[in-house]
């Protein structure tokens, strides 16, 4: 991987991850047009969703810091009850990935056509979306597990994680800038559960070699692009505008499966 590609390809993965429009099918497809097998290399793949996860960070710090300041008072509080609404959201795709890793990281071989399908299946749930009337309900744990199973179905690469929450969140008449806010922390746990698995037991010796260059600027590439994607993203679910992603997933999915 040279330092171009690393650029295009954290830029993919800092857009992708808040914007509903999949960053697992866009790397894919970024991959293939590219000519490069890189997706392969862990370190790489690790650094840039390290960088995902600290622009989330620095978006959401002001709350991140409240709920771990409550969460030490060791009460149960409104903090508690959140922070064990996303560990309980995290359960479905904690069981998919254990029990179906194998298989599921065999769908990300570059599959075009798969991609593009999946991408079309993100257009029309966002779709949906646009002719549901607005709620202004709370997470409850049930609708965290109902989200968190969405998540888990969003491993699939061309499924969106964000899409498919945040319209599922929608659909449950959850209040907009609360569905938004929970869909972008309930990611943490299981992308640092990722990296930490894959740091254990990973091996960063296969795949393509990749310099400390090419790390460094996709690592700043997927921070950057991620805090104003994360924060572009919060503005667009309030004002209700995914429909134009619809469009925009529909375009790219049938770009795929006729690239095929």
């Amino acid at each position: 991987m040279d330092a171009t590609q690393a650029l295009i390809l954290g830029l993919l993965q800092g857009l992708t991850e808040f914007l509903p429009v999949s960053s697992s099918g866009h790397l894919e497809i970024g991959h293939v047009f590219l000519g490069d097998h890189s997706g392969e290399n862990l370190l790489f793949a690790v650094t840039v969703h390290v960088a995902t996860v600290l622009s989330t960070l620095v978006v959401f710090r002001k709350d991140i810091i409240i709920l771990f300041k409550d969460l030490f008072a060791f009460q149960w509080n409104e903090s508690t009850k959140y922070i064990s609404k996303l560990l309980f959201s995290a359960v479905p795709v904690l069981i998919i990935g254990v029990l179906f890793r194998e298989q599921i990281e065999q769908l990300f071989t570059g599959n075009l056509v798969f991609v593009g399908s999946m991408l079309i299946i993100t257009a029309i749930l966002l779709a949906v979306t646009n002719f549901v009337k607005p709620g202004e309900g709370k997470i409850t744990f049930t609708k965290a597990l109902i989200i968190g199973i969405a998540q888990a179905v969003a491993v699939l690469p061309g499924i969106s994680r964000s899409g498919s929450t945040i319209a599922t969140g929608l659909l449950l008449k959850t209040r907009k800038d609360e569905i938004a806010r929970f869909s972008f922390l309930m990611v943490l746990i299981p992308i640092l559960g990722a990296a930490i698995l894959d740091v254990i037991g990973g091996d960063f010796s296969s795949g393509d070699k990749i310099g400390t260059l090419p790390l460094l600027i996709g690592f700043a590439a997927a921070f950057i692009s991620g805090l104003l994607a994360c924060s572009w993203m919060i503005k667009i679910v309030k004002k209700g505008k995914l429909i134009y992603f619809a469009i925009y997933c529909l375009i790219i999915g049938l770009i795929a499966i006729f690239a095929a």
